[in-house]
């Protein structure tokens, strides 16, 4: 409009300014059709100024310089207000509605004088329509968002909230009763949780293993130590009473009750020495032997302590090197029970055998006896606490029936096995196997090792 409007040099009119506009107001005021006959078809939506001056949401004013009104679109015309630029555009609130007004002042472009002015202002019907749809829309479509936010969340944190309730149910029903033996479902779910519930049951079945070990410890001691309890109590009740006055009975009792303390002590001893073996995995995680140095050490010991024996040792098929994950202590006192094991219950032919070979990665280690065997019937409880094949001959040679129990818990403790082949009347013989350890394993539990000893 304003390029229209600048070839009148002279103050706006309504005579100089409708004919300005637009060709088609010409031809109105020069009483011809608004529209040409052969332009019908294309131009009668081109007149770009007649579109926009006829948008009901456009109020356009064309003032003189005396504020007069000199062109207007409707009954209603925008109120003209000084301003100081060419051009300035300002959003105002009408009836609670957004407007945009525009202000161009008119200069000729013949001598450059401000001739009027155009006020434009803008309804914006389409544009706060537009709008307003487009904040419900983004209201609606947050409200959803937030919606499925939240069931998400709320699936989510259930999924991890509901295992750890359970886990705090089951920590507490074990807290009220230690011997419990409720624990964590499986939750069949690869991920942190199912890992915890994991552990954490693996946490009670140790816990309650060390329970059970309690409860057998304190059996077995009330059970064993009975006996040599109520020897002792015998005697000293019979020297309280006559015997104390007669020398031989008060040596007589003397010698039993000192010899009933001494297998107490040896049973108190073999009994801790049972339950300690059941804690290797804490006590000794990351031990290395060597199995050869071992072997010839404990053979020679036994052979110099028991003289009337022959205590032989074979460990040519044993590669030197050969290392085991076993505390070099336990590995030993596993040979001394069974070499024992062997000269209590030898007969006329005094001979221990001791063998040693590697195969398919695992050691093997034979000791062999040729005394009185083992009945198929007793060779699957030989290894039992306190079992004992003969009970009366046992107790003259001093044992407890603990030794084998003992040797049993400390090889399967280190991941090996022990079995007995034995034929009665010819003799016994006990095999122990044990995973044999790669140079690179052997190193890596080394220096594990070295570095808890550093703490």
């Amino acid at each position: 409009m304003d390029q229209r409007l600048q070839p009148i040099s002279s103050e706006l009119q309504i005579s100089n300014v409708i004919p300005a506009l637009s060709p088609s107001t010409r031809r109105v005021l020069q009483g011809n059709p608004a529209i040409s006959q052969k332009n019908y078809s294309n131009n009668a939506f081109n007149d770009d100024l007649i579109s926009s001056i006829s948008n009901p949401d456009i109020n356009v004013a064309v003032y003189n310089k005396h504020n007069e009104v000199v062109f207007a679109n409707g009954d209603s015309s925008p109120n003209f207000h000084e301003f100081h630029d060419n051009y300035k555009i300002e959003k105002v609130h009408q009836n609670g509605r957004a407007v945009l007004m525009t202000y161009q002042k008119v200069r000729s472009n013949r001598n450059g004088k401000i001739t009027g002015y155009i006020i434009v202002a803008n309804q914006m019907s389409y544009y706060n329509s537009l709008m307003k749809n487009l904040l419900k829309w983004m209201i609606g479509i947050s409200i959803v968002a937030i919606i499925v936010f939240i069931g998400i969340a709320f699936i989510i944190v259930r999924n991890i909230v509901n295992p750890i309730k359970e886990m705090s149910k089951v920590a507490h029903k074990v807290n009220e009763n230690p011997t419990s033996d409720v624990r964590i479902r499986d939750f069949h779910r690869n991920d942190e949780v199912e890992e915890l519930a994991t552990s954490f049951n693996k946490m009670l079945d140790r816990m309650q293993g060390y329970i059970d070990q309690q409860k057998e410890f304190v059996g077995d001691v009330s059970h064993e130590l009975r006996t040599p309890v109520a020897v002792i109590e015998g005697h000293l009740n019979m020297l309280e009473r006559w015997g104390k006055d007669d020398p031989e009975i008060l040596n007589e009792s003397l010698k039993a009750s000192l010899q009933e303390a001494k297998r107490m002590q040896h049973l108190i001893q073999e009994m801790l020495d049972l339950t300690r073996a059941e804690q290797i995995d804490v006590q000794y995680p990351n031990a290395v032997t060597r199995v050869s140095e071992v072997l010839g050490r404990v053979v020679n010991n036994m052979a110099m302590v028991h003289k009337d024996f022959s205590i032989q040792l074979d460990i040519d098929d044993l590669p030197a090197d050969t290392e085991i994950q076993i505390y070099q202590g336990h590995l030993e006192q596993i040979l001394v029970i069974l070499i024992d094991n062997g000269i209590k219950y030898s007969t006329d032919r005094k001979q221990i055998n001791v063998s040693a070979d590697l195969f398919d990665n695992e050691v093997h280690i034979i000791v062999q006896d040729f005394g009185e065997g083992i009945s198929k019937e007793n060779q699957s409880k030989i290894f039992n606490r306190f079992y004992r094949v003969d009970k009366a001959r046992t107790r003259e040679r001093g044992g407890n029936g603990l030794g084998l129990s003992i040797a049993q818990k400390l090889v399967t403790s280190y991941h090996g096995t022990i079995s007995v082949d034995s034929v009665e009347g010819q003799g016994s013989q006990f095999k122990i196997t044990f995973p044999a350890l790669s140079k690179r394993e052997a190193k890596k539990l080394k220096k594990r090792s070295s570095k808890i000893e550093k703490m």
